[in-house]
């Protein structure tokens, strides 16, 4: 069995991998795409498009339920909208993924998931979008994305090595093919799973970096715990802005391991500094990407 003592994943490691010098120009700097945000729930994908911005990454595009689309653009005016096929009731539908080929096919990174609303629907998405990436392309997946995963194998294991998965504890459940919050076989119980060792176990299935309750694994065996974060982060549209803040990075060029690390330690401080500034819980999740920038420049003195 692979050790799953995770290393303390601190400024100092952080400092000593280091940031690109910024370029002038937001193409240098990652695109960005990030596709979800059902009629219903647009707000998903503004957080976490908005949070990669936030980080640094340099053009946004946000791919959202056609009914949603221009308050998207008008909320959000640094992006530019991709309208996608809606059902009557508002639901993003999956024969809509051609719409996305020359975004997707150009973006630094593309994130599925924030504000989708229905499982068949994903996984039809998935389905098309996937062999419309680029070469290169990084592919993060949150929310119902990550729910119709272990039934994508076909689709998905040609990226292994540039996926990114950002599950809570009941997607990480299901990731590994048990009930949620089912115990991942090793030193806890029942209703306590090792959350370093199912984090590491989701890595090694399916060729992925994982950010997982402050914990970062990578298909390689690399293992890193956060050091800092409050039960403040519990709240909604966290994880949005967390994949955002992951990916923003991981659009800079960043090794990916490394792009979830520094995402998911400035998640975490941005929750530490509104936690001293308005409370240990009722912060929102848009003032944690705000507090991003302050963060994230902190690390750079």
């Amino acid at each position: 069995m692979s050790d799953t003592t995770p290393r303390a994943l601190t400024p100092a490691v952080l400092r000593s991998w280091g940031l690109p010098t910024e370029a002038g120009s937001k193409y240098d700097r990652g695109t960005v795409l990030v596709v979800g945000g059902a009629v219903g729930t647009p707000g998903a994908a503004m957080l976490a498009g908005i949070s990669a911005l936030r980080v640094g990454a340099g053009r946004l595009t946000l791919a959202v339920a056609e009914g949603a689309a221009a308050a998207v653009a008008v909320a959000v005016p640094e992006c530019g909208v991709v309208p996608l096929p809606q059902s009557t009731d508002g639901t993003v539908l999956g024969s809509g993924a051609g719409r996305l080929e020359a975004e997707a096919s150009s973006s630094d990174v593309v994130v599925v998931g924030p504000g989708l609303d229905d499982a068949d629907e994903t996984a039809e998405l998935l389905r098309g979008l996937v062999p419309l990436l680029g070469d290169s392309t990084v592919l993060a997946l949150d929310a119902y994305a990550l729910g119709v995963l272990p039934g994508l194998g076909d689709v998905l294991d040609p990226l292994r090595g540039r996926i990114v998965l950002t599950p809570n504890p009941t997607e990480a459940g299901l990731l590994l093919g048990g009930d949620p919050g089912e115990d991942s076989g090793s030193g806890g119980s029942e209703d306590e799973p090792d959350v370093a060792e199912q984090t590491a176990s989701i890595a090694r299935r399916y060729g992925a970096v994982v950010s997982c309750q402050g914990i970062v694994a990578d298909p390689d065996g690399g293992l890193w715990e956060g050091t800092t974060g409050t039960s403040g982060l519990a709240t909604s549209g966290s994880g949005d802005v967390l994949v955002g803040a992951i990916t923003g990075i991981a659009a800079r060029s960043v090794p990916l391991d490394q792009a979830a690390c520094w995402g998911t330690h400035l998640h975490a401080v941005s929750g530490d500094r509104l936690a001293a500034s308005v409370g240990t819980v009722g912060y929102l999740a848009r003032e944690l990407a705000e507090q991003l920038p302050h963060a994230l420049a902190e690390l750079s003195t």
